[in-house]
């Protein structure tokens, strides 16, 4: 063959090497390490809330969920409860398919402007699969929880999607006094102002400076999601973990599952909440909680901040998953945690 006949398939190579390119490029930028997530928008007076219960029972809650709705209406919003929200179907509020739909139609509901989870305990995974985001997608809003809702936060990190992790219905079985920080930094969550948080720092800090987008969650669903199409992905992100009632061997094991797919290679930093009601096991581990997350780490060189005020305490204060932090941690001086 000729060059001169051979020139056309030079050409057609060319343009299919670029149009690969293209195609990889897509690929890349809609993935998992996108730079930024898709905001939903911010609430005003007048929107509208659900209240649903996608995991654990809500057994003699009726009073306390009574009280997040009026807290939600002196905001200026209107408030509509799940269906299903009270039911009981053993250790669940209602069946799989109960929950699932109290879910879908939240999602589906144009003038739904957030999803307020009841409460955790388990069973958010049980209905993940029975979810379809797809118009969810064209008119995005904001989810909202902590603990087992984190299965949610997880899958919709994976969606592109910022969803803010705060408190949950069933915190209003606090006194209003007891939870000051709790309720203002959600309210501030949800309506858009800016969230920039000064933290008394430990000696067992790792100093530094780092920035990214924030995720994470409870350590026992972030675990759990590995393998899955929910599993996130901590690329250039800052972690965020929480436990509540394990023992030290048990939190050890979970993050070494969570290191041996991954969470830290990439990680530039990682922010530590509450880790709450720690089991006794007879068999003593011998370090302290904090020491245990720095031996985890220990091979890598980005920033850890211990005792956020985030998790099952009762100052929990509301993080926006999805969205871009700047974490300067110290060991002396207060450490800050700003949302850009």
């Amino acid at each position: 063959m000729s060059m001169k006949s051979f020139r056309p398939f030079l050409i057609i190579a060319f343009f299919g090497m670029i149009l690969n390119v293209n195609a990889q490029e897509t690929i890349d930028i809609s993935s998992d390490v996108a730079p930024t997530r898709i905001q939903p928008p911010y609430l005003h007076i007048g929107d509208t809330i659900a209240i649903v219960a996608p995991a654990g029972i809500l057994k003699n809650r009726e009073e306390d969920i009574s009280k997040a709705k009026k807290l939600a209406e002196s905001w200026g919003l209107v408030v509509v409860y799940g269906e299903n929200l009270f039911n009981q179907g053993r250790h669940f509020a209602g069946t799989d398919a109960e929950r699932a739909a109290d879910f879908q139609k939240a999602l589906d509901n144009p003038n739904i402007k957030a999803i307020w989870a009841a409460r955790g305990g388990y069973g958010t995974v049980r209905i993940l699969d029975q979810l379809d985001f797809t118009l969810f997608k064209k008119h995005p809003k904001w989810i909202v929880g902590y603990s087992d809702i984190t299965a949610l936060h997880s899958h919709m990190h994976t969606l592109g999607f910022e969803t803010i992790h705060a408190m949950m219905g069933s915190s209003l079985g606090d006194e209003l006094e007891d939870i000051i920080e709790t309720v203002a930094t959600f309210k501030k969550a949800l309506f858009g102002e800016k969230l920039r948080y000064k933290i008394v720092s430990s000696i067992a800090n790792r100093k530094g400076v780092a920035e990214g987008l924030l995720v994470g969650g409870n350590i026992s669903i972030l675990a759990s999601m590995l393998g899955s199409k929910s599993q996130m992905n901590t690329e250039n992100k800052i972690l965020f973990i929480e436990e509540i009632g394990e023992y030290k061997y048990s939190i050890d094991r979970m993050l070494q599952s969570l290191k041996r797919a991954g969470f830290f290679e990439d990680c530039k930093g990682l922010i530590v909440g509450d880790i709450s009601n720690i089991k006794k096991n007879t068999t003593v581990w011998g370090t302290s909680i904090e020491q245990l997350i720095l031996d985890i780490v220990a091979e890598y060189d980005f920033p850890v901040l211990f005792h956020f005020p985030a998790g099952h305490e009762k100052d929990n204060r509301a993080l926006i998953l999805g969205k871009v932090v700047k974490l300067k941690v110290r060991t002396k001086k207060k450490s800050t945690v700003v949302f850009k």
